[in-house]
Parts: C-alpha cells; sequence; structure tokens
C-alpha cells in the first residue's frame, strides 16, 4: 500500500510504503537521523521543514508483520517554482544497501515532474562515494563545489543537478 498527496500512477520496484511524514512521526524520525548521521538535524528543525507549505518530508518504511511499520529512511525536499532542492535523505545504518534511498530519490523526482519541474539540485559530502553513485545513476551530474559547506567536519559539498 502506497500512499501519496497527489493520486499518480507509479510501477512498483520496490516493497515499501511511502508516505508523508506526520508530527506523530517525530520521535522516529529524529531516532533515524541521530543514527545515520555525526551531525543530525535537530527537532525544531524538522518541526519548521514540516510546517513548510513548500517542505515535504517523505518517509520510506517497511510493512511488518501483523501490522505497523519500521522507518527505514527519508528525504527532505523543497518544490519552489519549477525546482526539486533536496536537502536530505537519510537511510538507517542497518537497512543500507536495499535501495531505500532509490526508492525516496524516485519518488520525491516522480512529484517534481508531476509539478513541471525542470530542474532538481542538492548537495553532497564529497567523500560519499554510494550517494554519489547514487545520484549520477539517478541522472545527476556535479556542476561545481561548495567548499567547506560542512563545516562541523571541514568537508566539500559536491553541487549536482538533473534537468528533467
Amino acid at each position: 500500500m502506497r500512499q501519496f498527496r497527489e493520486d499518480l500512477p507509479r510501477e512498483e520496484k520496490h516493497p515499501f510504503v511511502i508516505r508523508q511524514m506526520t508530527h506523530e512521526d517525530m520521535p522516529a524520525v529524529i531516532e533515524l537521523e541521530q543514527s545515520a548521521f555525526r551531525n543530525p538535524w535537530s527537532p525544531e528543525l524538522l518541526r519548521r521543514e514540516l510546517d513548510h507549505e513548500w517542505s515535504t518530508i517523505l518517509l520510506v518504511e517497511d510493512p511488518l508483520p501483523g501490522g505497523g511499520r519500521e522507518l527505514l529512511g527519508l528525504a527532505i525536499f523543497w518544490i519552489v517554482q519549477d525546482e526539486v532542492h533536496v536537502l536530505n535523505v537519510a537511510t538507517a545504518p542497518q537497512h543500507r544497501r536495499r535501495g531505500v534511498a532509490r526508492a525516496v530519490m524516485e519518488e520525491l523526482l516522480a512529484r517534481g515532474r508531476h509539478r513541471r519541474c525542470s530542474l532538481a539540485t542538492l548537495e553532497v559530502r564529497r567523500s560519499n562515494e554510494a550517494a554519489i553513485g547514487l545520484y549520477r545513476s539517478l541522472g545527476f551530474r556535479s556542476v561545481g563545489v561548495r567548499p567547506n559547506y560542512y563545516v562541523d567536519e571541514k568537508e566539500d559539498a559536491l553541487v549536482m543537478v538533473l534537468d528533467f
């Protein structure tokens, strides 16, 4: 079962449930952020994104036997004018290499296409080879570098763009 804000025809290529975050999901999302990143998003920042009308937080879940779901990953993105801007993609460490990030990226790009966006952008750590490989496989290309973008780790970000 998939839940969407808009009814869009989709081909199922994965077993996950993808849905929009609600305030009730906050504890699980905070736990995921803390397990996925050295510098996770704060609860306040997540709350603000949840309340902005231009921001969307999608959750990727696994249905559990007997009901309920396990949170596997998420993506936070904006759609502004004709651009999708990806702010955050996270996968729980124990669920990496299962296609979680690909599934949520495909969903957010489909939403951008549905809204007639012409461009998607994101920043990614220069050292995050797995994420860079995923983004390239989805059609993103590197267009620049933001020096020292990740200040706490003194790491540059690659700026990547996808033309729809």
